[in-house]
């Protein structure tokens, strides 16, 4: 078996919920599909494999992560009634939004500098299904060197991330996209901070 076979998996194989998993477990990286993007995903609370992704993105921003479903969202925040009512309204497919997060959920690194993180429950199943599975967040951030193109080609991703990924979740060709839409929750109110 050559070393492209061994990193890629198809989305459809039976037990590739269990190869990315254990990947994440061991501190690996994973790029797997979303309804916009390949993500390159880490375990989100995993400091050693958080550093190893900002090293391949050439990148020190904040990244966003995924959750399994609303409720898992509400158990990861502080929001008052009105808030998460809002929130809950919008969280969903390609939103993005930039919610206050409780300590220990992540680790702080990946976090704004106000405590805030990024938070994904995308329309794709497999990172929602993913996390549900783990019981925890994995990070969400395009396939990509800091500056250049989000690569949505699974040869593409092969030839140029290849030896530094662990796992290729192979769901085909995803449509050209800019990636999710992203608000931040302030003062009662989600503000577009990237179209």
């Amino acid at each position: 078996m050559t070393t492209s076979e061994t990193l890629r998996v198809k989305l459809e194989a039976e037990n590739v919920y269990h190869l990315a998993g254990n990947v994440l477990l061991y501190g690996g990286i994973i790029v797997y599909p979303t309804d916009t993007l390949y993500g390159f995903g880490v375990d989100a609370r995993n400091e050693t494999s958080i550093n190893k992704l900002y090293k391949l993105k050439g990148s020190s921003s904040p990244f966003s992560v995924i959750a399994p479903d609303l409720n898992t969202v509400m158990s990861w925040t502080n929001l008052d009634r009105s808030d998460w009512l809002l929130v809950k309204q919008y969280l969903r497919g390609y939103t993005t939004i930039v919610l206050p997060i409780k300590e220990g959920v992540v680790h702080p690194k990946i976090m704004g500098p106000d405590g805030t993180l990024g938070i994904r429950i995308p329309a794709h199943p497999f990172g929602p299904k993913l996390t549900h599975k783990l019981g925890f967040p994995i990070t969400t951030t395009s396939v990509n060197r800091r500056g250049k193109q989000a690569l949505n080609n699974p040869e593409k991703i092969m030839s140029e991330f290849g030896a530094e990924i662990d796992l290729l979740v192979d769901g085909g060709n995803l449509p050209e996209s800019s990636g999710s839409t992203v608000y931040k929750l302030e003062k009662s109110k989600l503000l577009k901070i990237r179209p």
